[in-house]
């Protein structure tokens, strides 16, 4: 492997551990010191502005010519899709009577939130270019499962609760995701000809945007749920238990979106787009949605599994495209040797 592909890896995941190590300080701090009063009138303004800004960004930053490219690849979407919507959220639903007791209903309601949320974007894709999968297939497929899982996340939850369970309405929640998220995407998007070249121009400080909008969100998320008891009601057993459970979780869904990849016969560069599209899902949007689903005391509990799980499928998957590249790197060799 290269030296500057291993740079990349190393860089990413520098890039990734530094935000977790920030994210549990944010998580600290809010614990430490909630936003109480005034100031969590201010913190909750200011949230929806920096969401907003979040995903008018996103839809700036996609391309219509990478959406056409990929677009076209169905069965590689359709698998993905089957993951991130139905065997993820069946999986939760299967594994809730033995998690009940072992996490208890604020997690457990977590846990089956994390599993109706789409899949990431920028990680999904990054992994995906690093390994040498299919770039535009993993664009097209990670950007639809972003604007799909706006609409489908709220009534899978729905459906795997028996009761709204600290939910709001789901369909009142469809509504306000759709005018909060979807509707700041799409001015963006059309905004492309105006923004776009400065967008990528700039892109590198305007990550700590996207980053800071995120830990925006999670403090005054936290504030609320700290103020409701948050900690009383989850003990640190319960936080070893649910890493546990997270990690049991994507290695399931790795492993099966890796067999079914080879099962169906894609090729090497598919099976990478579907194995980091399918097996991974978004902080970036799970956070914003939970603002809205979810009411002031439940929403601590619903942000923690999909905090844990984010980075061990970072780590986990920054190992699997080190180990996908290195085989492309063998094989290319071994054909030129052959020459």
């Amino acid at each position: 492997m290269s030296t500057h592909n291993l740079t990349v890896i190393q860089r990413l995941r520098l890039i990734f551990d530094n935000f977790t190590l920030i994210l549990i300080g944010v998580v600290l701090l809010a614990s430490a010191l909630p936003a109480h009063g005034s100031g969590a009138v201010f913190f909750e303004w200011l949230t929806r502005f920096a969401i907003a800004l979040l995903f008018f960004m996103h839809g700036a930053k996609l391309s219509r010519e990478a959406i056409i490219a990929g677009a076209m690849h169905w069965r590689l979407h359709l698998l993905v899709f089957a993951f991130t919507f139905g065997i993820f959220p069946l999986i939760g639903w299967a594994m809730s009577p033995i998690l009940l007791p072992l996490l208890g209903m604020p997690l457990l309601i977590g846990m089956l939130y994390l599993c109706a949320l789409p899949g990431t974007v920028q990680s999904a894709i990054a992994f995906t270019s690093i390994a040498r999968g299919n770039v535009p297939a993993a664009v097209c497929s990670a950007s639809a499962s972003s604007l799909i899982g706006i609409v489908l996340t709220p009534l899978i939850l729905q459906l795997l609760l028996d009761a709204d369970a600290g939910t709001t309405g789901m369909a009142e929640s469809v509504v306000q995701i759709s005018v909060q998220l979807l509707l700041p995407f799409m001015i963006g998007h059309f905004s492309r000809p105006w923004t776009a070249e400065w967008i990528n121009r700039n892109s590198n400080w305007l990550r700590w945007v996207d980053q800071s909008s995120i830990l925006l969100v999670v403090y005054t998320a936290f504030s609320e749920s700290v103020i409701g008891g948050l900690w009383a009601a989850v003990p640190p057993l319960s936080l070893l238990v649910l890493t546990i459970v997270c990690t049991v979780l994507l290695v399931i869904v790795l492993a099966l979106t890796t067999f079914l990849s080879r099962r169906f016969k894609f090729s090497r560069e598919d099976e990478i787009a579907i194995v980091f599209c399918g097996s991974k899902k978004s902080l970036a949007t799970g956070v914003p949605m939970a603002q809205v689903i979810f009411s002031a005391s439940a929403i601590g509990p619903a942000l923690l599994p999909i905090m844990i799980f984010h980075q061990i499928q970072l780590m986990a998957c920054a190992m699997m495209a080190n180990r996908y590249a290195l085989q492309f790197d063998a094989e290319s060799g071994d054909a030129t040797t052959a020459k």
